[in-house]
């Protein structure tokens, strides 16, 4: 359940009243692993995986109520902001346009230079948040275009020209960093919360960076880059049966030569950050770090790209030394080889087993839960499928008749398709069984998150205020007691 997707009264699901009831109801429906999507400032497309930095928060995700509470905004002044009408629905032309105001408003009367804890937090974190708040001020100056688009100066980081930014816009550079050290108190409050009633937080880290990025700006040595700063490659994905051309992604590709002889420095601070932030992370295109596609840069499409080496087990293994044993979710979907399954095997981290991707008629799958191990997490569908009702509604009639057979479906009302899925899931020996809310709420595809490559109406369902019902939480209660996952 995406924190976007939470009801909440301003246009966007937040650190709100909201979530902590969210968080009330999962206990109560005795779960204990409450999974989101990246918390990161989104950019264009509004997707949580692409991001102005690895390390931020995104600032819509600030409970209002909250700068009331601390006298930095009046109540009655939230009514002069347009967040958007549909409690249903996420409207993120609205929210651009009065959220940084509101936040504004909040950061001229809340003296934050003068909160020593302020101080510490940007003391703490400078190795990102400088960067990040002055890019994000440089940005907000040119029209929001991306770094590559800038004067010569500061597109190549010319100490010159990077100080006589910070003189210029120093008062914004610092309304960037309250925004990120009121984001990071309220999710760790909200955290810790739900630590205290027993859930627990899985959270996400893409694996590559956005390009439009303070980490592609202030860090070029990371990426493969010429010396224009340009990339030579991009990431995507290879031809296959569901796109003639492939994906174009776009993000800049690893320089895994620098990467290696740094020790991984980098991404050390990176992984360290998302376990500061979650209990639980699930790590994107896990395939990626075996090998990766890589995409000449300027090609329309990805069908002229070529595989490359990525850095294997080295970086699990620096992992492991360096931050410890950390528990992990190896997002090891997509077309697989023997030396991914190796290498997912050799990390110890479970593997994903979606139960959409299971009842193809003409073969027999891994993702059908026969074929399961213990040492994986089983869904019935992600954030990039359709729920498991608009699915089931939609697929080949041979894959419907085989799921039905599979799962003893007969003449059962539609509302109850996805409960069969769920029950499956529990029943299953994976270890974590986690399901999208909307499958417990037996959703269409009206509540669809995202439908890949594609832009425009995705990341925007939201649940109601009175969704999550009293009978549901008992229903999902008696499952999780059924099958004993609350004794996993």
């Amino acid at each position: 359940m995406p924190v976007a997707s939470l009801p909440s009264d301003y246009g966007i699901g937040c650190f709100s009243k909201e979530a902590y009831k969210f968080v009330d109801d999962i206990a109560e429906s005795s779960l204990s692993l409450w999974q989101i999507l990246p918390l990161g400032p989104t950019s264009y497309g509004d997707s949580p995986y692409s991001s102005f930095s690895t390390y931020a928060g995104n600032p819509y995700f600030i409970d209002p109520d909250t700068l009331v509470e601390k006298k930095w905004l009046d109540k009655a002044a939230l009514k002069k902001y347009d967040f958007g009408r549909d409690p249903k629905d996420i409207d993120y032309g609205k929210i651009y346009e009065s959220r940084f105001k509101m936040l504004r408003a909040a950061f001229e009367n809340s003296k934050i230079t003068e909160d020593h804890h302020f101080r510490a937090y940007v003391k703490k974190n400078a190795f990102w948040l400088d960067d990040y708040a002055l890019y994000m001020a440089i940005k907000s100056h040119r029209n929001a275009v991306s770094w590559i688009e800038w004067e010569d100066d500061l597109r190549k980081r010319k100490a010159p020209a990077l100080k006589k930014a910070k003189e210029e816009y120093a008062d914004d550079i610092v309304f960037y960093k309250f925004q990120q050290f009121e984001f990071e108190e309220e999710w760790k409050k909200l955290k810790n919360y739900a630590n205290k009633k027993g859930v627990r937080i899985v959270g996400d880290i893409p694996i590559y960076v956005a390009f439009d990025s303070a980490d592609a700006w202030a860090n070029p040595e990371l990426f493969q880059f010429d010396e224009d700063m340009k990339p030579v490659a991009v990431a995507g994905c290879p031809p296959d049966a569901f796109s003639a051309t492939g994906q174009l992604w776009g993000n800049p590709l690893y320089n895994w030569k620098y990467h290696k002889e740094t020790e991984f420095k980098w991404w050390m601070r990176r992984l360290q950050r998302v376990f500061d932030l979650y209990d639980v992370v699930r790590i994107d295109h896990f395939r990626g770090f075996e090998a990766y596609y890589a995409i000449p840069y300027g090609d329309k499409t990805a069908e002229n790209g070529h595989w490359e080496k990525g850095p294997g087990y080295a970086l699990f293994d620096r992992m492991k030394k360096e931050l410890g044993e950390k528990e992990v979710i190896a997002e090891d979907l997509g077309y697989l080889t023997d030396s991914v399954r190796k290498l997912v095997k050799r990390t110890g981290y479970p593997g994903m087993k979606i139960l959409e991707f299971a009842f193809d008629s003409r073969e027999d799958s891994d993702y059908l839960p026969h074929n399961y191990v213990k040492n994986s997490v089983v869904y019935t569908g992600t954030h990039d499928n359709e729920t498991c009702l608009g699915w089931f509604e939609s697929i080949k009639k041979r894959d419907r008749q085989f799921a039905c057979r599979y799962l003893d479906i007969k003449d059962i009302p539609a509302k109850e398709v996805p409960w069969v899925f769920i029950r499956t899931a529990m029943m299953s020996v994976s270890d974590h069984c986690i399901i999208p809310m909307q499958d417990y709420l037996a959703l269409g595809n009206e509540a669809r998150i995202n439908t890949p490559s594609t832009i425009g109406n995705n990341w925007k369902w939201r649940m109601g205020k009175k969704d999550f019902t009293k009978k549901l939480k008992g229903r999902i209660s008696d499952m999780v007691k059924l099958y004993k996952r609350n004794d996993r």
